[in-house]
């Protein structure tokens, strides 16, 4: 059974108040870092940052709706070996997601970290983001997280949600050790804190947080927020189909792309140490360029940006978490996250798979079952 805490906040202030729980969780004899989303001093960004001072955790903002990038493979960078102490990793659940993908690829491990996920209100896309949080960074956060969880929605000073973040249903932390909820809570004196694991549920024994339970009206709220964000992903869905159902118009899609392979470094499960596409087997010959312009009488240049997204979607498509960074380092605007989610989603069905559900579930084609889509290689069949 779950343990179930709260966080008392003071004044409505819910950042103090998550500060002075991360600086609790500092505090334990165990935990030698937390990383968490920090105000930088230099500019009026929030970045991941690795902290070991409790005092320097007056900075941390994990409600701002800023998303510059997916800290799982920071997260996978810190325990990939062992460190010589835990780290507890402040994530959004498609971090967590990510993260945990990226574990069963061998490139991190879960022993040398503690999970804390919290309710995602979404961020905004990097260039918009600027354009709303003005001079003062912590008011911005407060007045975004006011204006979302009252029911005002996201939309401020002509930005609203990104994209990736309207169609994600996986807005609730799962798969996290502790998660900390917001929808359906009375934010105004409290924060949800619960238990999904026996390592959560050891770690709030010893920060002897107050008792509680689940708010009567959480998961009604929750519900409901997740069927909104389902029926913008499906639309979203209808729209990509109808404008990538061909070559033709995959092509028409994807014509800004420039092969500047940003959205292949943003993506924080792409983990390959060398991709094909910087190898020589794509880079041609000059006289190669030119017999392919004689053929059609021109060329679009450069000439491999579809086959790379393509080679990018079998790739990627049971691993996709959809959190939308490859859209959000395009320097083109290409709509990239709609279509790696679009496809991805049924590639996913296929092997009804999840990633990031669970560290039990075992990525598709890493393993053979017999009895594995039988309908379509005819197994069991005369």
């Amino acid at each position: 059974m779950a343990k179930t805490a709260k966080i008392n906040v003071t004044e409505g202030n819910l950042l103090a108040s998550l500060q002075g729980f991360f600086k609790a969780v500092l505090r334990v004899e165990d935990i030698s870092a937390i990383l968490v989303p920090q105000h930088l001093p230099m500019k009026n960004m929030v970045m991941p940052a690795l902290v070991t001072d409790p005092k320097q955790l007056e900075g941390a903002d994990p409600l701002a709706p800023a998303f510059p990038m997916n800290a799982a493979k920071i997260a996978s960078r810190l325990t990939r070996k062992p460190a010589g102490g835990k780290v507890a990793a402040v994530l959004r659940p498609c971090e967590i997601r990510a993260f945990i993908e990226l574990v069963k690829l061998k490139q991190g491990r879960m022993e040398n970290v503690l999970l804390v996920g919290i309710d995602c209100l979404g961020a905004y896309q990097n260039k918009d983001y600027f354009k709303f949080v003005g001079d003062n960074v912590t008011e911005s956060t407060t007045r975004f997280y006011q204006n979302v969880l009252s029911g005002k929605g996201a939309a401020m000073k002509e930005v609203d949600l990104s994209p990736t973040c309207k169609a994600c249903e996986h807005c609730i932390p799962g798969a996290a050790d502790l998660g900390i909820g917001l929808f359906g809570v009375d934010t105004a004196n409290q924060l949800l804190v619960q238990t999904q694991t026996p390592q959560g549920e050891e770690l709030l024994t010893r920060l002897n947080l107050p008792g509680s339970q689940e708010p009567a009206g959480r998961q009604k709220a929750v519900n409901a927020i997740i069927a909104e964000k389902t029926t913008y992903r499906d639309n979203m869905y209808q729209e990509i189909a109808a404008a990538t159902n061909s070559l033709e118009k995959l092509t028409t899609y994807l014509a800004n792309c420039v092969n500047c392979y940003n959205c292949r470094v943003a993506c924080p499960v792409c983990y390959c140490k060398e991709c094909v596409f910087v190898t020589d087997v794509f880079n041609h010959e000059p006289i190669q360029y030119l017999r392919w312009a004689n053929k059609k009488g021109v060329i679009k240049m450069p000439t491999d940006t579809v086959f790379y997204h393509l080679t990018r979607m079998a790739h990627m498509s049971t691993a996709c978490i959809g959190c939308g960074q490859c859209s959000n380092a395009c320097p083109n605007d290409i709509q990239v996250m709609e279509l790696f989610r679009a496809v991805s989603s049924r590639t996913q069905e296929a092997f009804e798979y999840q990633p990031g559900r669970s560290i039990e579930e075992e990525p598709p084609l890493s393993v053979f079952r017999e009895d594995e889509l039988a309908d379509i290689v005819g197994i069991g069949h005369a």
